[in-house]
């Protein structure tokens, strides 16, 4: 589900588009305070960010540029302000969108869909997992910004766990996609290669990323 935080403060627009997205299928958290909002970006993934600029105790332009510095998610300016300047303002700043109050939920949603689109297209050779990044272009893998190094079949294991997020991959298709024919069936290189990624991957930052299903297989999920 599409997670995605909306910093407002006045409680009958933050209400109204919480409901409305929410009847869109959308997971929405809600902050009415700038430091709470971006306390709560920066403790939990979102896919989007709908953000006001008139805020108590951070203003909204302010909590965008502490995002930016290390997060490309999308942010849409939600805001009464409509002068240029506080466009051109919020734009520079790193917002991806703006939209005026009062709008129509219409709008709203459409813009939302834009910029998740755009974020899909930007990030097609990249995936992430809360700080555990995997870039299929240059075949890299980090963790808060450290190199994970990763053979051939540990990248591409990986990879299709990520790929496959909040679904349950038997061992029997993870050795057909990953070792094709080489092996048979009863072989355990799934097992071992998923304890060579937990070595590398979880116990050096204690989390946890793969989770076993009993008698099935492995699953990435969001918590």
């Amino acid at each position: 589900m599409i997670k995605i935080l909306l910093i407002e403060d006045e409680p009958q627009i933050a209400r109204f588009v919480q409901l409305e997205l929410h009847h869109e299928g959308y997971d929405i958290t809600v902050a009415s305070d700038g430091r709470d909002g971006l306390e709560i970006f920066n403790a939990h993934p979102f896919d989007l960010v709908l953000l006001d600029i008139m805020l108590p105790s951070i203003n909204g332009i302010e909590i965008l540029r502490r995002i930016r510095q290390h997060s490309n998610t999308p942010v849409i300016m939600l805001t009464a302000r409509d002068s240029v300047m506080d466009k051109v303002s919020g734009l520079d700043a790193g917002a991806d969108d703006y939209i005026t109050k009062p709008f129509a939920i219409e709008e709203l949603l459409a813009r939302i869909r834009n910029c998740l689109k755009k974020k899909i297209q930007v990030n097609n050779d990249v995936l992430t997992h809360h700080d555990l990044t995997l870039n299929l272009d240059v075949h890299t893998c980090t963790i808060k910004d450290q190199v994970i190094d990763l053979t051939k079949k540990e990248f591409d294991l990986l990879q299709m766990l990520l790929e496959n997020k909040n679904h349950v991959l038997s061992r029997e298709l993870l050795l057909e996609k990953i070792w094709g024919y080489e092996f048979d069936g009863s072989t355990n290189a799934v097992d071992v290669y998923i304890r060579y990624l937990r070595s590398k991957l979880e116990e050096p930052f204690n989390i946890k990323i793969i989770h076993t299903v009993r008698s099935i297989g492995y699953i990435i999920k969001d918590e």
